[in-house]
């Protein structure tokens, strides 16, 4: 079974569903974590996107690419600028590689408009994901 990391700034958003994705639609291929350069707390319009789509993610948490150290992938995707640029290399990391999405956290106006920049930027995430991974 192949194992994946997920890298973002706060293991917030962006990483949270990709991780909650991948594991719902090819758990049985994969072992797949997440990790940020800054965590923080998983983002509840991200919880509630995944969601509308049947895969929770309420349980999971954001975490420390430190709590990782020693842990080895065989591929590494950063899904952000920021978290390319801070964490360039991973020890234990086989593949590396960096597929970026809008931050949704950074979205404004009312929990509507935000809500719909989470939708947008998971409908991307899980598009890209079928596509990467959906074929191995």
């Amino acid at each position: 079974m192949q194992r994946v990391l997920f890298v973002c700034t706060g293991n917030s958003a962006r990483s949270q569903m990709a991780v909650g994705y991948l594991r719902g639609r090819y758990g049985d291929r994969f072992e797949v974590e997440s990790a940020g350069t800054e965590p923080s707390s998983v983002r509840p319009f991200a919880i509630r996107a995944m969601s509308e789509i049947g895969i929770d993610i309420g349980a999971q948490r954001s975490k420390s690419i430190d709590e990782l150290s020693g842990a080895s992938f065989n591929v590494v995707v950063t899904l952000c600028d920021h978290a390319r640029e801070t964490c360039p290399f991973f020890p234990g990391g086989g593949v590396r590689e960096h597929r970026g999405f809008e931050d949704p956290g950074a979205a404004e106006g009312n929990d509507e408009r935000r809500l719909a920049v989470f939708r947008s930027v998971r409908d991307d995430i899980a598009e890209w994901i079928d596509q990467r991974f959906g074929e191995e």
